[in-house]
Formats: C-alpha cells, sequence, structure tokens
C-alpha cells in the first residue's frame, strides 16, 4: 500500500460515501458561491478544532495558509482561530468571522453537530463552508477528508496482522476516539469489520476529548478489570491517545503487546522506532490541506468545484456534498523511510535525536 497509495491525486480520485442520514436540508453544491465574484483578494476563515494534536498547528494551518497564498498570488488572507477543543468558543470563533465578513470558511469541527446552527448562520450571511476533516452538519458547501473507515480497517488488520496467533486466545481492548467526533464513530466502524469475531474485544472506551490522560485512566481501568496477563494488544484510534495507553501498560509492567495510532505525529513515529507503539496511520496532510485551499478559494472566487471535487457525500443534514477523500497509508518501522521522511514531513534527524539514535541505527534509519 505504501507509496502507491500516497501518490494518487487527490483531485481525481473515485471514493464514494453511502448516506449517512436523512436530508434535512440542501445547502451542499457545486455551484454554491459568495455574494459576488471576486479576484484574488481574499479572506479565508479558518477554523481548526484543538491544538493538543500536534498536526492542526505544524502542518494544516501552515499548508492551508501556504496553498491560499499560492492560489492567490500572494493576496489572500487566512485569519485564523483555534477552539482548543472548546464547541461553544469554536461557535463563537464562527459568528465573529461571519461579523468580520469572511469571504469562505474553512471549519474542522470539534463538535459537528453543534457546529450546525454557525454553519447555517454563514450560509445565511452567504458566506460558503468547506468542512476540513470531519464532516460538520448543517449546509455545507464542501468536504475533504480521508476514508475514514478505511483508516479503522487499516488499523484493524495491522493488529491482527501484529497479534499472530495470539488473536485467538487473549483479549485486547479498543480506545476509540471521542463520541462528539464523527471521524471516530468511522473509525470504530471500520476497526469493528475487521476484528470482529476474530479477537475478543475485552473492553472498549470512547474517550473523552481524545484527551492522553483519559486514554492512560481508560486503559488503566480496563488492566484492573481484566488482568494485565489476559491484555495482548490495544486498538488506539490516534498517536496522543496511544502515548497514554503505553504510559498505563508501562506501570503495570506490561510490555511488548501491539498498540496502533494515527496521525503519525513525532512522538508515534519514534515509539514506532523503539518498538512501544506497533503503527500509525499516515495521512498526508498536504493533500488534504491542498484541496481545502483549493476548495475554499474557488468558493470565494464563485467558481465551480466540478475540477476540484469528483464524488460527493451525504451528511445527516445535507445531501451531495461535493469532496475529496484523500488515501491513508498503514505506517510501520518498515516504512518511515519511504512515507514521511520522504514526504518531508520529518527529517531522519528528528526522528532519531537523543535517546532514540540507537533504536534508529538497529532497524537501518540513517
Amino acid at each position: 500500500m505504501r507509496r502507491a497509495a500516497v501518490a494518487i491525486a487527490a483531485g481525481a480520485m473515485a471514493v464514494s460515501l453511502a448516506a449517512c442520514g436523512s436530508a434535512k436540508e440542501s445547502g451542499g453544491n457545486a455551484d454554491s458561491t459568495g455574494s459576488a465574484k471576486k479576484g484574488d483578494d481574499i479572506k479565508v476563515g479558518l477554523l481548526l478544532p484543538e491544538n493538543a494534536t500536534a498536526r492542526y498547528e505544524k502542518f494544516d494551518r501552515v499548508l492551508i495558509e501556504k496553498k491560499v497564498k499560492e492560489l492567490t498570488n500572494g493576496k489572500g488572507e487566512v485569519v485564523y482561530a483555534n477552539a482548543k477543543q472548546d464547541a461553544s468558543t469554536q461557535n463563537q470563533q464562527v459568528d465573529t468571522m461571519v461579523t468580520n465578513k469572511v469571504d469562505v470558511l474553512i471549519v474542522d469541527a470539534v463538535d459537528s453537530k453543534a457546529i450546525a446552527g454557525s454553519v447555517k448562520k454563514a450560509k445565511d450571511a452567504n458566506i460558503p463552508v468547506v468542512a476540513y476533516d470531519r464532516l460538520a452538519e448543517g449546509p455545507i458547501d464542501a468536504y475533504t477528508s480521508f476514508d475514514n473507515e478505511t483508516v479503522g480497517k487499516t488499523q484493524g488488520e495491522a493488529l491482527l496482522k501484529a497479534l499472530g496467533d495470539k488473536a485467538k486466545d487473549g483479549q485486547i481492548v479498543m480506545m476509540n476516539g471521542s463520541s462528539t467526533d464523527p471521524n471516530a464513530a468511522q473509525f470504530k466502524k471500520g476497526a469493528h469489520s475487521v476484528l470482529d469475531g476474530k479477537v475478543k474485544i475485552g473492553r472498549e472506551y470512547d474517550t473523552r476529548e481524545w484527551k492522553p490522560e483519559n486514554a492512560n485512566s481508560n486503559m488503566e481501568g480496563a488492566i484492573s478489570a481484566l488482568g494485565k496477563d489476559k491484555i495482548v494488544g490495544v486498538y488506539s484510534a490516534n498517536d496522543g491517545m496511544a502515548g497514554g495507553i503505553i504510559t498505563a501498560l508501562k506501570a503495570a509492567g506490561i510490555a511488548d503487546i501491539p498498540v496502533t495510532g494515527q496521525d503519525a505525529e513525532l512522538a508515534g513515529v519514534q515509539r514506532i522506532v523503539t518498538g512501544e507503539q506497533y503503527m500509525s496511520v499516515y495521512k498526508p496532510y498536504p493533500q488534504e490541506a491542498n484541496v481545502a485551499a483549493e476548495m475554499a478559494v474557488a468558493l470565494a472566487q464563485g467558481k465551480s468545484l466540478d475540477s476540484i471535487a469528483k464524488d460527493k457525500v451525504d451528511s445527516p443534514t445535507t445531501k451531495a456534498i461535493p469532496s475529496v477523500l484523500v488515501p491513508v497509508v498503514s505506517l510501520t518501522k518498515d516504512n518511515i523511510k519511504d512515507t514521511v521522511i520522504k514526504d518531508g514531513i520529518y527529517t531522519v534527524s528528528e526522528i532519531c535525536s537523543g535517546k532514540y539514535k540507537a533504536a534508529c541505527d538497529k532497524i537501518g534509519l540513517k
């Protein structure tokens, strides 16, 4: 799956999602525009959900800002706000940007349902909205993310491969993401489609706010309930939670069991190098960010999305939203060079700094 998946052009993909609910609104269409056609002098509102996960500040924000500048000959402005995992704060941020008359919004929702009212306010003000990474409810005009069920399947398949024959006898713990994040439900669905019937799930949690400390507490509870000798692996929906889980495993004297992850955070990659974490899901952020910027600029300028978004998705409130889904890669110690290093996400020196150098040398990462 390695580089072939990464190399697929995001704008030319032919991926579709089934409807995930009945349509209550029909705001999403490829012809949605702002109040008037504009040139390069546009203002793009960017709202990201939190800053605890490294990707948002290090990759998403920087990449979107860069692409907007590139697409507007340096004239476009990105107005940025981070909700720090607070849905009410994010609603206020949307309201402020509507008041300040941005030309388009890119929104990665803290809570996909809670944001719906603010999305409608933007729509009523003739401001198009691009749902980024998470499919927000309300009259969304465009959406880009990764195929989230495939993410879960990728994690589940990797875990089963790592477990081998141990899958028949032991139990795993499933540490899913936040119940307010629609992506978390899709990751969970994809993982269950692979794991159910193949391994016993001893305990399963929806982790509040995706916080590592909450995953740590949940894992401590699972160890207490199941017994440390009964747990053979852990499904963790992302790298941040994997860190909290691994801390709990170490404290209980549990070692050498596979733990999954997602986002290819630097700390996660370093844990993969040392063997503490088995895998992560590498999501090519440059593709996703570039598509979001292309959608936003086109909508702000009153252009069609037909050349960008070849597919449609349905949200619980809106049908046929123009969409682009970007492929993902299973990241293990065997393909670090061919993924995050080759794509310029990290350098070898970043990954192999300090105490990680010996482990990097051992797997030939130099």
